[in-house]
């Protein structure tokens, strides 16, 4: 499983990627929001850990962006932006949990295992299969045509 975590505090990030690496994730962290939304567009992620108040593109736009090109990557906002309002709009724009700041690491970390338990089964059609290095797709079948399959 792999994680991206969107955060301009390195002393955070860091703090992060070493426990998450501990349960066996594979993190990469980028510092502001187009490094993220760079990132997302290039490369595949089992999760994005977002923080709202990133420099260069705020997270809300991010996540907008991620939203916009139908990606269904499990999203958690982690943010000191704590009011009901912040958190009603971050999970309207398509969060699927949201964190505020400061928070217990254990719960964080609960929360990472249920959001890629989740988004193990949701996505995976959409995960870009491959064959040979090539992208494939399942095949379709028709009622009453008969379908060969080849090696």
């Amino acid at each position: 499983m792999r994680i991206l975590i969107a955060e301009d505090d390195s002393i955070l990030a860091d703090a992060l990627t070493r426990s998450l690496r501990q349960g066996g994730y594979a993190v990469d962290h980028v510092k502001t929001g187009l490094e993220a939304d760079s990132a997302l567009c290039a490369q595949t992620f089992d999760l994005l850990i977002l923080d709202l108040g990133l420099p260069r593109l705020p997270g809300h736009e991010v996540l907008r962006r991620l939203r916009a090109r139908n990606s269904h990557l499990p999203v958690l906002i982690l943010t000191a932006s704590d009011s009901v309002d912040a958190r009603v709009k971050g999970l309207d724009l398509g969060a699927d949990d949201y964190m505020a700041k400061p928070f217990a690491l254990a719960e964080l970390e609960a929360r990472v295992r249920a959001l890629t338990r989740r988004g193990a089964g949701a996505d995976a059609a959409r995960r870009g299969r491959r064959l040979d290095g090539h992208p494939s797709r399942p095949a379709q079948l028709r009622p009453g045509r008969t379908n060969r399959l080849y090696q």
